[in-house]
C-alpha cells in the first residue's frame, strides 16, 4: 500500500504542559511543566513560541502549529504507558509498582540465576543510589537493584566491574523473573562509570519492556506496508513491536542530528523520542540543564519548520510531565501537548482537549486508514487531503 504523507512525530519526553484533573490522585496537583520551567527562567523561546507551544503557557500565544493538549486515560505516568497510549492503546489495568522494595522470593531468584548478590532492593534515584552503593558494588561485584514511582525493575552496574552485554543479560533474566503478578512494565539496565571520583551513567542504558497488550499504530501502520524508523529509544519502548528500524543515539546534539538525517529518509513514519529532558534533569530537578536543552531544540526548530516538503507532516508532543520545579524526583501526572504542522495543515487552529489515543486517530484519518472510529477530535485543523 501507498501513502501520500510521511509523517514525523518529534516526543519531547517529560514536557507536561499542566496537571491533570486527576492529579491528585498522584499526588501532582500544581505541576506544570513547561509553565514552571518559563516562570523560573529567563531565556527566550523564540522558535516554540512561533510554533504555538507556549500558547499551553499563561501566554497562550498561538502560532502557527495546530492540535491541542491531551490526558492520559491509563492509571500511570510513566514512558510506557504515554507512548502506547499515543499510539492508540490506553491501558484499564495498572503495572505493579513496589514501594518497599521488592518481594524476597523475586530477589532469591535473581540472584541464583545470576550469581551475583543483589544490594539497594529500595525505590531510589538513579543518580543517588550509585553515589550511596557505587563503591560497595565495586568492590563485592553485588548488582545494584532499585525501582521508582513507575512499574521499573532497574539494575546499576558499573561498566568497569560487568560488561554492559552482560549487564544486558541480567536484565533479560529479571525480564523472564518478572510475570505475574509481578509482571513489571520495564526492566532497564543503568550502566556507569567512576571517573575523578564520581559516580557517571553513561549513554548505553537499555530498556527491556513488555510487549503492548493489543496491536498498536505502528503495528497496524506496519502491517498495511507501512515503515516505520524510532529514533532514540522507540524501539525498547515498544518492545520491538511495528519498528521497522531503530537509530540509537547518545545525548541531545546527536538526537536532533538522526532527526535531521530521518527528513531526507523513505520512512513512512518517524518516531523520535528525546529522553534528555526526563532523565537528565526533569529526574534531577536540574531547571536550568532542562530549560538550556529546551533552548537547543528552539534553535534546532526552524531547520524543520524550513525544511518540511509538501508530503511531510510534523507533530510535536511528549509522553508526560516530569516538573523540574516540582517535589521528588518522579514523573508527574500532566496534559501533553500535541501539535501538527505542514503544508497541509491549517495553521493555528487550537481544539480543548482530548485523550493521549487522539494521535494515533488523527494518523490513521491522514493516512485515509480505518483503524479507529472518528470520534471528530480536532480534526477541523486538517485541509482536504486528498
Amino acid at each position: 500500500m501507498s501513502f501520500n504523507f510521511q509523517i514525523f512525530i518529534f516526543l519531547l519526553d517529560g514536557l507536561g504542559v499542566g496537571s491533570q484533573k486527576d492529579s491528585f490522585k498522584f499526588g501532582d496537583e500544581g505541576a506544570n511543566t513547561l509553565n514552571n520551567l518559563i516562570k523560573k527562567t529567563n531565556l527566550d523561546f523564540k522558535n516554540l513560541k512561533k510554533f504555538g507551544l507556549l500558547y499551553f503557557t499563561d501566554l497562550k500565544i498561538k502560532g502557527i502549529g495546530s492540535g491541542g493538549k491531551l490526558y492520559q486515560v491509563s492509571k500511570g505516568k510513566d514512558t510506557s504507558s504515554g507512548h502506547w497510549e499515543l499510539m492508540g492503546v490506553p491501558l484499564d489495568f495498572s503495572f505493579p509498582t513496589y514501594p518497599e522494595g521488592f518481594p524476597q522470593e523475586i530477589i532469591k531468584e535473581f540472584e541464583e540465576k545470576t550469581g551475583r548478590k543483589v544490594i539497594g532492593n529500595k525505590p531510589a534515584s538513579g543518580t543517588e543510589i550509585i553515589k550511596e552503593l557505587g563503591d560497595e558494588h565495586i568492590k563485592t561485584g553485588a548488582l545494584i537493584v532499585y525501582t521508582s514511582a513507575d512499574s521499573v525493575f532497574q539494575i546499576a552496574a558499573s561498566e568497569d566491574i560487568i560488561p554492559v552485554e552482560e549487564l544486558y543479560r541480567y536484565c533479560e533474566i529479571a525480564r523472564e523473573i518478572l510475570k505475574e503478578p509481578h509482571n513489571v512494565l520495564r526492566v532497564i539496565a543503568r550502566p556507569f562509570k567512576k571517573i575523578n571520583g564520581n559516580f557517571v551513567r553513561t549513554e548505553r542504558r537499555k530498556d527491556f519492556s513488555l510487549k503492548p497488550p493489543k496491536k498498536t499504530f505502528l503495528k497496524l501502520l506496519q502491517e498495511r506496508g507501512g515503515k516505520i524508523l524510532g529514533i532514540g529509544k522507540i524501539k525498547d519502548i515498544f518492545a520491538g513491536e511495528g519498528i521497522d528500524e531503530n537509530w540509537y543515539y547518545k545525548d541531545l546534539k546527536e538526537g536532533l542530528n538522526l532527526f535531521k538525517k530521518s527528513l531526507n529518509s523513505n520512512f513512512n513514519l518517524i518516531f523520535t523520542n528525546l529522553v534528555d529532558f526526563d532523565t537528565k534533569y526533569g529526574h534531577r530537578r536540574d531547571v536550568d540543564g532542562f530549560a538550556m536543552a529546551l533552548k537547543e531544540v528552539d534553535d534546532f526548530l526552524p531547520e524543520i519548520l524550513n525544511n518540511l516538503k509538501e508530503n511531510q507532516i510534523f507533530v510535536l508532543t511528549a509522553d508526560h510531565g516530569c516538573d523540574p520545579t516540582y517535589k521528588g524526583t518522579d514523573h508527574t501526572r500532566e496534559y501533553v501537548p500535541c501539535l501538527f504542522f505542514g503544508k497541509k495543515i491549517i495553521e493555528g487552529k487550537i481544539f480543548k482537549e482530548g485523550p493521549q489515543s487522539f494521535l494515533a486517530y488523527t494518523l490513521s484519518y491522514i493516512l485515509k486508514l480505518n483503524f479507529y472510529k472518528d470520534k471528530g477530535w480536532g480534526l477541523k485543523f486538517l485541509k482536504n487531503l486528498n
